[in-house]
């Protein structure tokens, strides 16, 4: 990494590439812009909102007067519009990146770094021709362009990702369509942000394009097999060869969560290779590449971290308890069930701080402790660990430790958060989090009760328990207020 500092500007900032890098270039103490369409989705820390400046427009249709800092030394663009439209994204994408550099031109910047899609020239599908046609568009600029195609990115939450994981954990049996014997190259995201943040300011990267991907050349099915593999799921996957594209994109369509419109993009995508073929990049940007089952694995981590995640073994560490972690853990978005209750709070906000600290053990629930004491009594008759494992300190709790058949992830007072991790049996799994915001001026306590299912299974178990969700949860966040 070079040794200077850049005023760098993230383009795509509210994406899910663009909210994973900005933290680390914060961290590498660059001086960063966040350019987005709308500032109120850019859902990142408070911490690192504060250290950045969010600029506000709309590429498709900038304001006449805006204009970027002069100052701006490298422009990240990381803009794409495959989910947004069936037919128009082509058109979109280069309308988007024109005006991109006309507005960069008009700074100093000396690099543009660009994310781009993986595929030979020769046969590109539509949303592949589109991104490389963008990379034509952006070659224009006055600043060098620095172009990395990467095929599937391997990283919860990223939409091909979470496609597979709908599949594998439906369906017990997979009709799929032909494409299942393409050849692709899988890299995971935290070695995407490693190359995206490795060639900035390296001029052995001006004016060139790199293939990047993981360790590992594998066919969709061996994809699918392996995550399989990862999640202890056994699969049986049976090709036919009268999967039209359109039948193709229905079938995704309606078996995982993806839109009809990133569907049809996306098979479009499936039906060719890619494969990396030019690596210079390894000995430009050494880095270790994480095979794909330890993509899968690391994804699939109790908590969803901003590229912090590897440091996350050594949190529950006493030199990390100040170190502000909740900066960087995030409970699962995707794939997720949710029970999300808020309650105003009308009384002392130390009073009910105290009530969420003093959760569990002798005190109990604050609402039908019976139903969870039962609870852990079934736990305890499949070789979970019950309820009777209690709490250290009725008052105290800390990161790390055991909270009934919990475990605390995160313990904030100071910063009005409490973060739970369960280690019942569950076919699938879940957290329960307890935050304090501020919100016109009023303080809101905010209860959220996660479950991430695991096959069908996960899903009954939701659905079936999902009646007690109604009563338990709320009579909890009602009497967490009341409690005195």
């Amino acid at each position: 990494m070079p040794e200077r500092k850049f005023n760098i500007l993230v383009t795509g900032a509210t994406g899910y590439i663009g909210k994973r890098l900005i933290p680390v270039l914060l961290d590498q103490g660059h001086n960063v812009y966040a350019l987005t369409r709308d500032k109120n989705r850019l859902n990142l820390a408070e911490y690192i909102l504060k250290e950045i400046r969010v600029l506000e427009v709309d590429l498709l249709n900038p304001d006449a007067g805006f204009a970027l800092p002069q100052s701006i030394d490298v422009a990240y663009y990381l803009v794409h519009s495959m989910s947004g439209s069936i037919g128009k994204f082509y058109e979109m994408e280069a309308r988007s990146a024109q005006n991109f550099v006309q507005l960069v031109n008009s700074t100093s910047a000396q690099q543009i770094i660009y994310l781009s899609g993986l595929g030979t020239e020769d046969k590109l599908s539509k949303h592949l021709a589109s991104r490389q046609n963008v990379e034509q568009i952006l070659a224009n600029a006055n600043a060098a362009l620095t172009v990395l195609r990467a095929a599937i990115i391997v990283g919860s939450g990223s939409a091909s990702f979470e496609i597979m994981r709908d599949l594998v954990e439906k369906l017990p049996v997979m009709v799929a369509p032909r494409w299942l014997k393409s050849k692709i190259q899988p890299i995971a995201v935290r070695n995407i942000i490693e190359y995206l943040t490795g060639v900035v300011g390296r001029n052995q990267t001006y004016n060139r394009t790199f293939d990047v991907g993981g360790p590992d050349v594998l066919t969709y099915r061996q994809m699918l097999k392996r995550f399989a593999k990862v999640r202890n799921l056994r699969r049986l996957i049976i090709s036919v060869p009268v999967m039209t594209p359109r039948l193709s994109s229905y079938w995704l369509y309606f078996v995982t969560a993806t839109s009809y419109k990133l569907a049809v993009n996306l098979v479009d995508s499936l039906k060719v290779d890619v494969v990396c073929r030019e690596n210079s990049i390894k000995e430009l940007v050494p880095i270790d590449l994480i095979s794909y089952e330890k993509s899968v694995e690391l994804a699939f981590e109790r908590i969803a971290q901003n590229l912090v995640l590897s440091s996350w073994k050594d949190a529950v560490n006493e030199d990390f308890f100040g170190a502000h972690l909740d900066e960087y853990i995030e409970v699962p978005a995707y794939g997720c069930f949710k029970d999300i209750k808020h309650a105003d709070v009308t009384g002392n906000e130390e009073d009910i701080k105290r009530n969420i600290w003093r959760i569990g053990g002798t005190i109990g629930w604050y609402y039908a402790t019976w139903l969870w004491g039962f609870r852990g009594f079934l736990d305890k008759l499949v070789g979970g660990v019950g309820l009777r494992r209690g709490r250290a300190n009725p008052d105290v709790i800390k990161t790390g430790e055991a909270l009934d058949f919990w475990r605390v992830i995160y313990a904030a007072k100071d910063r009005s958060r409490l973060l739970l991790y369960a280690e019942m049996k569950l076919p699938g799994e879940a957290w329960l989090e307890y935050r304090i915001k501020q919100h016109k001026g009023k303080s809101i306590l905010h209860q959220t009760a996660t479950f991430r299912p695991k096959g069908l299974w996960g899903r009954l178990y939701w659905y079936a328990v999902w009646p007690f969700h109604l009563f338990v949860f709320s009579g909890m966040i009602r009497n967490l207020i009341r409690y005195r």
